[in-house]
């Protein structure tokens, strides 16, 4: 990984990957500042990032920047030292969700998905044959999730969706995965989210066209 350019990082594992780029920067001579938070990423450790980008340094440091969530008004705000870092600053963010990454903070950094694997795995949901029991059946079982769990829920069904081919899925289809990503990231209930979400699938599954006889 080049540590020297600024890139976001999409992980459950936070602090397996802090570990990590500890241990990387270490063996590269280059100095790792971590700002990392149990909860939601907030407005005033935007300004303690922005404090530690702007002191000058001789050697190169690498600002780790995680979260639960970054909310929009808190990408914005990092959105110009991103464009213009000082020099000799990189920064590297830990995002759980693809999806809660705003679209100008996207074009600025490279994105790499670092558990594809773990979310490559089946839900458990027949997508190309989804009905309204296997919606009930699916939110019964995942009734209990944190915000966390759910955002890469969501991610995940819409991926699945796409694959199968069984929906038409436009614009305002897809804008409801993206409000319910911001929904779990300012407090709403998993369940209600999921319930939206899957509900708007089965509103937008193809209608299979009857055989002739």
């Amino acid at each position: 990984m080049d540590l020297q350019n600024s890139q976001i990082l999409v992980t459950s594992r936070f602090e397996e990957q802090r570990e990590r780029l500890e241990q990387e920067c270490a063996e590269a001579g280059l100095t790792l500042i971590p700002i990392v938070r149990e909860g939601n990423f907030k407005v005033e450790d935007v300004a303690l990032t922005l404090e530690k980008a702007y002191l000058a340094s001789e050697e190169h440091q690498v600002i780790l920047l995680a979260g639960e969530s970054f909310s929009e008004v808190v990408q914005n705000k990092l959105l110009k030292v991103i464009e213009e870092p000082p020099p000799k600053k990189s920064f590297i963010f830990l995002f759980r969700s693809k999806a809660s990454i705003l679209p100008t903070i996207r074009s600025r950094l490279t994105i790499r998905i670092l558990d594809e694997e773990e979310a490559a795995e089946p839900l458990g949901l027949e997508m190309g044959s989804l009905d309204l029991g296997g919606v009930y059946d699916f939110l019964q079982e995942h009734s209990r999730i944190g915000s966390a769990e759910a955002r890469s829920i969501v991610e995940r069904l819409l991926k699945e969706a796409l694959a199968s081919g069984a929906y038409e899925l436009d614009g305002r289809a897809m804008d409801t995965f993206r409000d319910g990503v911001k929904a779990l990231e300012r407090g709403s209930p998993s369940s209600f989210v999921l319930t939206a979400v899957l509900l708007k699938l089965l509103a937008k599954k193809k209608k299979k066209t009857p055989r002739r006889p």
